[in-house]
């Protein structure tokens, strides 16, 4: 099978390396991983499915990976991380509609940046301990979000007769639906992209 067309790219092994094997570093080996998981499901993928898209032995993927569960942290740690340092940016002299917004579009941009790896995470179902633990922290990131919320409608920014929770699920509804029909390459850059949900989010259609 094919691998990725954003895969790093593979490099020969020479030396005592047997012939014609190709040697994959860990972002291949996960990038290959996670489409596979996106496409099968992580519970029916098996290591011996991801040796063969490698082109590869499954002994030289356990050099990188102690298997197919540590495969999986790496992959939602890559969209959790990115998203949680969303959080973490400076900007104390920021309102909280200004920082909802810098989320807002940071968070567009990491889906952008990261379309396999945040697909991977919307489409948890909990099935294990890594899984329920990257849903748990899914959702404190959501709650973070919806204090912003919260603070931007006693502030006065915001429309008060919405629940924080509800505006919140929303937004986010609106932002990983991207992940749905959202193709790197197209017409749109994740500035683009970032601009129309929050002019969508906070302004509306109506002229």
């Amino acid at each position: 099978m094919d691998q990725p067309a954003d895969a790093p790219a593979p490099a020969r092994r020479g030396g005592n390396g047997r012939a014609g094997r190709v040697a994959y570093d860990l972002d291949a080996v996960l990038a290959v991983a996670v489409q596979a998981f996106n496409e099968r499901g992580y519970d029916a993928t098996s290591m011996g499915e991801l040796a063969e898209r490698l082109g590869t032995s499954k002994s030289a993927i356990y050099y990188h990976v102690s298997g197919k569960q540590e495969l999986l942290r790496l992959a939602l740690e890559r969209a959790l991380g990115n998203l949680e340092r969303l959080l973490e940016e400076p900007d104390a002299d920021a309102t909280a509609l200004d920082r909802l917004e810098r989320v807002i579009r940071g968070a567009v941009r990491v889906l952008v940046d990261e379309l396999p790896f945040v697909t991977l995470l919307l489409r948890l179902r909990g099935n294990t301990e890594i899984e329920r633990e990257a849903l748990a922290r899914r959702r404190e990131f959501d709650h973070a979000v919806a204090r912003l919320v919260e603070e931007a409608v006693a502030d006065g920014a915001l429309r008060s007769d919405v629940d924080a929770r509800t505006a919140t699920r929303l937004l986010f509804g609106m932002v990983n639906s991207l992940v749905e029909w959202y193709r790197p390459g197209g017409g749109l850059t994740a500035d683009q992209l970032a601009d129309a949900v929050v002019a969508m989010a906070f302004e509306g259609l109506r002229a």
